[in-house]
């Protein structure tokens, strides 16, 4: 038995996921053989879930989406680090009810970056989501390096905003060793950097971007391509244009820009979490995460489990806070049946609040239903 499954977002970590779900299935099979392993897609947890299959977890300070300093953490073993952006640069760093959408600045990533190749990391695996910023990656780029000028040669200012008066931009003092460094972009989303389905369309409402603030950092940020181009070449644009460029308010164009290698967030995690061999030790898996839905099909790291093992010939059950997708969707992306806590708790408010004890009722039905 293996349970893989990402957080219940506002209630559960993916650790305390497979520590409930454990709990509900030995109350009906008390020695039964349980692997957990938590995952993650990319965005926010994805430490956790490094640290949860043996990484150590690393703490330094760094700049918060507001400049404030705020304590990060980043996961490495061997010499291959987990680095999620929204440690530093997610929307849980700005206090409540507060948006920043166009001064947010992912300063702090770059600093997270940069603590990572202290510690001799060779690998870096940059997940990304979960944002509270739409700078195109800027602050990230000059926390590790690069200078972004306006016309009288002062530094721009943070965030998407300021780079509406970016008059030149220069790269040649990137840090030398991201050179040497492969760099993984893991995301779950393929969005381009600027256009209808760009960062500040599609994700800028979220970061309390109004319609006026989408149009400004759209203009900003293909302004910003504008200029890259006149400094890097053709790159520029190519790079603006790419899938994965547009993740987590344009933070994926920036690690383009270093070089990084775009892949989706789970398979990335799956492959650093060792999924494959405990997948092979596995008779059921278990997979899930807060809402089962169409965005679960999208990349999200349920879907990732199931399609990999389902490629393994091995069935699949997922537990969920709510579930909004039909009994067709689920097995065609390869979830024999699913377990919402709503089932056993209609009231959703009581689900999120209780959902430790609830999660536990629903495992104890997968018991009854799969091990007996």
């Amino acid at each position: 038995m293996l349970i893989a499954a990402d957080k219940f977002k506002g209630s559960l970590t993916a650790v305390q996921v497979a520590e409930r779900v454990t709990a509900g299935l030995r109350q009906v099979v008390p020695d039964v053989d349980v692997e957990a392993l938590p995952v993650a897609d990319g965005g926010d947890g994805t430490v956790d879930a490094a640290v949860a299959a043996g990484f150590s977890r690393h703490e330094v300070r760094v700049a918060g989406p507001l400049g404030d300093e705020v304590t990060a953490a980043f996961a490495l073993r061997g010499d291959t680090a987990v680095v999620e952006m929204a440690e530093a640069s997610g929307l849980q760093r700005l206090p409540a009810g507060v948006f920043a959408p166009l001064t947010a600045s992912t300063y702090g990533s770059g600093e997270l970056l940069r603590a990572a190749l202290d510690a001799g990391a060779r690998t870096i695996v940059f997940g990304v989501g979960g944002s509270a910023t739409t700078d195109g990656g800027a602050g990230m780029l000059s926390a590790l390096g690069a200078r972004f000028l306006d016309a009288d040669g002062e530094p721009v200012a943070p965030g998407g905003g300021g780079l509406g008066e970016l008059a030149s931009a220069d790269l040649s003092g990137l840090d030398p060793r991201l050179a040497s460094v492969e760099l993984v972009l893991a995301s779950d989303v393929d969005n381009p950097l600027t256009g209808p389905k760009g960062a500040p369309a599609v994700y800028g409402p979220q970061k309390g971007a109004s319609p006026d603030d989408v149009a400004t950092l759209d203009a900003a940020l293909a302004h910003f391509a504008k200029v890259l181009e006149g400094s890097i070449g053709s790159k520029a644009a190519e790079y603006a244009a790419s899938p994965g460029a547009g993740a987590a308010g344009g933070i994926g164009y920036g690690a383009l820009l270093l070089g990084a290698r775009f892949r989706p967030g789970i398979e990335v995690m799956l492959d650093v979490l060792g999924f494959g061999p405990a997948l092979e030790r596995a008779d059921l898996v278990i997979t899930g995460e807060g809402s089962l839905d169409e965005q679960t099909l999208h990349g999200k790291a349920p879907a990732g489990v199931a399609a990999a093992a389902r490629a393994a010939g091995k069935e699949v059950v997922a537990v969920c806070g709510r579930l909004a997708l039909p009994p067709q969707a689920l097995g065609r992306a390869g979830m024999r049946r699913a377990y919402p806590l709503t089932e056993i708790e209609p009231d959703v408010a009581k689900c999120i609040a209780d959902a430790g004890p609830i999660l536990e009722r629903s495992a104890s039905r997968i018991a009854e239903d799969f091990l007996r």
